[in-house]
């Protein structure tokens, strides 16, 4: 399967290092908004055609697929007009930055019978999975706390007054949006939908979040979610249950999940590779494209659409605002 490209940045790379591993992943093309970058990005990868027009891009009728990580807000026009030249499309997290611009993503799928599918590979990874479809007993749910912090290489660089694209509100971005993600998505794949939200959050100058959390209320328990691109934490998620609780080393992607009862014995484990942490998204969506499929059975279009609920009740807590 031939794969054109739309985001010429360190996470393209990984996708196509992870691509690699992946029997009949091709890497063919890449669009790109100028010559020297687009022409260093075919020579870096060995790509085929270069574009810096999208709409051409778009029309190639030299690939079938489309990986699209540019930024945040240019996921949704990118994507719609891949559909609409029948691309099937694989898009970074969070798939748009507001619902409705999913829902219509979703409805041009079916439309033009392209697998559209949201790259969330925590949801995706082995250990994860399998820890889904285990069936774990450990007694009532009572609480789950979710968290990803990670101190961005780029907020140095805004303490002394360069401001780039991972804290400008504009292009979508943010701690909610790029990492908060992260910790809502395998919330709503193994719960659902909350019934009530609570949020917080810390706003940059530049009218980003720098960091934030929130209560999600459930029926019978509570989870927390916490992300920051402005300091580290390293300690793991859980779950907790009456009798026992889950622990998971890192929920952006998932490589060890412990469950244990509540003496603190070791009662199952689910482990996997922590070097090719795309790949199974990869193979997940290749899937979806040979089987005719609009959308994945794990990465749904309803449980995508459902992040993006949560996403946006959050950010409208807390008031970061996107031009939309």
């Amino acid at each position: 399967m031939k794969f054109g490209f739309i985001g010429t940045n360190w996470i393209s790379d990984k996708f196509i290092e992870n691509g690699s591993q992946v029997e009949g992943f091709e890497p063919y093309a890449v669009f790109s908004r100028t010559d020297e970058r687009a022409n260093y990005y075919k020579e870096k990868h060995q790509l085929i055609e270069t574009f810096t027009n999208l709409e051409q891009f778009c029309e190639s009728p030299n690939f079938e697929a489309v990986y699209i990580a540019s930024p945040n807000a240019f996921h949704f026009e990118q994507a719609a007009l891949a559909i609409k030249n029948k691309k099937h499309v694989i898009i970074e997290k969070p798939a748009t930055i507001i619902q409705a611009q999913f829902e219509t993503l979703s409805k041009l799928a079916s439309e033009y019978n392209v697998t559209v599918m949201e790259a969330m590979k925590s949801t995706l990874l082995s250990p994860f999975v399998e820890f889904t479809n285990a069936k774990i007993d450990i007694g009532e749910i009572r609480y789950a706390d979710f968290h990803y912090h990670q101190y961005s290489s780029r907020y140095d660089k805004y303490k002394n007054g360069i401001v780039e694209n991972a804290f400008k509100s504009e292009l979508g971005n943010g701690a909610l949006m790029d990492l908060g993600v992260y910790t809502v998505a395998p919330i709503i794949h193994l719960f659902g939908m909350p019934e009530n939200i609570r949020a917080n959050g810390f706003k940059l100058d530049t009218g980003a979040d720098g960091q934030g959390n929130a209560i999600l209320d459930f029926n019978t328990f509570q989870a927390t979610i916490s992300y920051s691109k402005i300091c580290d934490r390293v300690s793991p998620s859980e779950i907790i249950g009456e009798n026992g609780y889950v622990m998971i080393d890192k929920i952006s992607a998932p490589s060890n999940i412990k469950v244990f009862n509540r003496d603190g014995e070791l009662l199952n484990e689910f482990t996997g590779d922590e070097t090719y942490t795309m790949k199974e998204e990869i193979i997940e969506f290749m899937k979806c494209v040979k089987e005719n499929k609009i959308e994945s059975t794990i990465n749904t279009h309803e449980r995508t659409l459902n992040t993006i609920k949560v996403l946006d009740e959050i950010r409208k807590q807390i008031g970061v605002e996107f031009n939309v």
